[in-house]
């Protein structure tokens, strides 16, 4: 069945595919270096015979039929020439002299360079001797055939074909054999993430992909998937933690409004009881919509849907503006709340939920700090362009180990459950913090506690005379200038 598998992989196919390339320019490479080999060889065996023939033409012109006799004679007795071939016939193509006894039939009425084989005259008659040859003419109707063995070139083109033919067969196995191991081995991973999304279908979120250890690509791909099941598995923990919270923390009104409702239906009517009981009521319910409402604004804030009013915003503006709408509070807590900072800050984002989630910080400060303590709200730049807003308190702060949990919805620390709230306002400020590419941070004070917002640099600077709206205006510009 794995072997079906392999072959049905689109690895294989592909892998068939290379081979098939890398094959035909195997083949195109391997012709090339034998037909110039050859044609090489070939070419210096032809020089060689054409210089001999020159010298024979020569002798003839000089000394005439019997001078190129006794040429030809010397020639076929001397050791140095004894790879030539020398056969002078008269114009019936009978034998005069030389080392080849017969004229080749085949070679009758040509004139042309040729490349035959006749028995070896040397070694056993049995035997065929490849020649490279030219005939010749005379006036006097003598034909002479002038050849030099080519066994060689015959040699080494075997040599090559056989070369070519073994070396191609072993190409072909070791890219079939190795195309079939890498195909398997993708399989066998693909299919483990197969088993493994199967296994998470059937039992759960706690099934994870193995690794390897080799670290390759297959390890990374791993490793992201799981960490993608981790996050959905914490995602799937929160949920069912805050529809754990919801059902908590909506039973204690409900259950409060309808035993209200109850006993307000067994007594008399009465006008300033009724009235009273109409206004907790309403109060009540009041709470419930605000945990919704910030339910949902946090679930619109986490999808993104705000971006479309993104603008270039002046933070220390809005963060001026939230600390004098809480300086009434602090002071009813006894508490003093002071702004320090510039007066142009700009970052791009949404007003908005800036100034939600700096209220909520501010608030959090009054209300978990120290009592009578002291708030400092602070906005400041760093030398790297990054906007950070500062929110200081000198109260009892957040222990290391809770500050991840505080993030969580309707998560309080064990000494704020008295305190009025929901839970859900550092959720919020965290959901604002990530729509924003802003990192939110937690920075021990001794005593107290300084929690820091800090924004990525603005795309386009702010000159000092510059407002938000028109700094916005100048980037509405430049896009559509870019664009033209």
């Amino acid at each position: 069945m794995r072997l079906a598998e392999t072959l049905r992989s689109s690895t294989f196919k592909l892998a068939l595919i290379a081979i098939g390339l890398f094959g035909v320019i195997v083949l195109v490479l391997f012709g090339y270096v034998y037909l110039s080999t050859t044609s090489y060889v070939r070419a210096r065996l032809d020089n060689a015979v054409v210089a001999e023939q020159q010298v024979l033409q020569r002798t003839y012109d000089r000394e005439g039929r019997g001078g190129l006799i006794a040429l030809i004679q010397q020639r076929t007795a001397d050791e140095g020439f004894r790879d030539n071939t020398y056969l002078l016939a008269d114009s019936s193509y009978h034998f005069v002299i030389g080392n080849l006894k017969e004229w080749p039939s085949e070679l009758k009425g040509a004139e042309a360079k040729q490349t035959f084989r006749v028995p070896a005259w040397k070694t056993d008659p049995t035997q065929r001797t490849a020649m490279r040859t030219v005939l010749m003419t005379f006036p006097n109707g003598d034909h002479l055939l002038l050849g030099k063995i080519a066994n060689d070139l015959e040699v080494y083109t075997g040599n090559i074909r056989t070369a070519f033919i073994v070396g191609i067969a072993l190409i072909c196995i070791l890219a079939s054999v190795a195309g079939v191991l890498v195909t398997r081995r993708t399989v066998r991973r693909i299919e483990a993430i197969n088993a493994t999304s199967r296994a998470i279908m059937q039992r759960g979120l706690d099934t994870r992909i193995p690794l390897r250890g080799t670290n390759d690509e297959w390890d990374q791909v791993a490793a992201n998937l799981n960490s993608m099941l981790d996050r959905i598995e914490a995602l799937m923990e929160e949920v069912k933690q805050v529809t754990d919270n919801v059902a908590h923390d909506l039973r204690t009104p409900l259950t409060r409004i309808r035993g209200r409702l109850e006993m307000a239906s067994h007594c008399e009517r009465d006008n300033e009881a009724d009235q009273e009981l109409i206004a907790d009521t309403i109060a009540s319910l009041d709470g419930v919509l605000r945990i919704f409402s910030s339910l949902t604004r946090i679930a619109q804030i986490e999808a993104k849907a705000q971006k479309a009013a993104f603008r270039t915003v002046n933070i220390a503006e809005i963060t001026r503006e939230t600390v004098e709408l809480y300086d009434a509070a602090a002071e009813e807590q006894g508490a003093h709340l002071n702004f320090v900072g510039g007066r142009q800050v700009y970052v791009t984002g949404d007003r908005d939920l800036i100034f939600d989630a700096v209220a909520n910080l501010v608030d959090n400060a009054i209300k978990h700090g120290r009592p009578a303590g002291n708030v400092t709200v602070a906005v400041t730049e760093n030398s790297e362009g990054e906007a950070i807003i500062s929110v200081i308190d000198d109260g009892p702060g957040i222990p290391a180990a809770e500050r991840q949990n505080v993030f969580k919805r309707f998560y309080r620390l064990e000494r704020s459950r008295h305190t009025a709230g929901n839970g859900l306002g550092l959720s919020l400020v965290a959901a604002v913090a990530r729509l924003h590419c802003a990192n939110l941070e937690f920075l021990d004070r001794l005593p107290g506690l300084q929690v820091r917002l800090k924004f990525p640099p603005n795309l386009i600077p702010s000159s000092q005379g510059e407002t938000p709206e028109t700094n916005w205006i100048g980037q509405e510009m430049k896009k559509r200038d870019t664009v033209q």
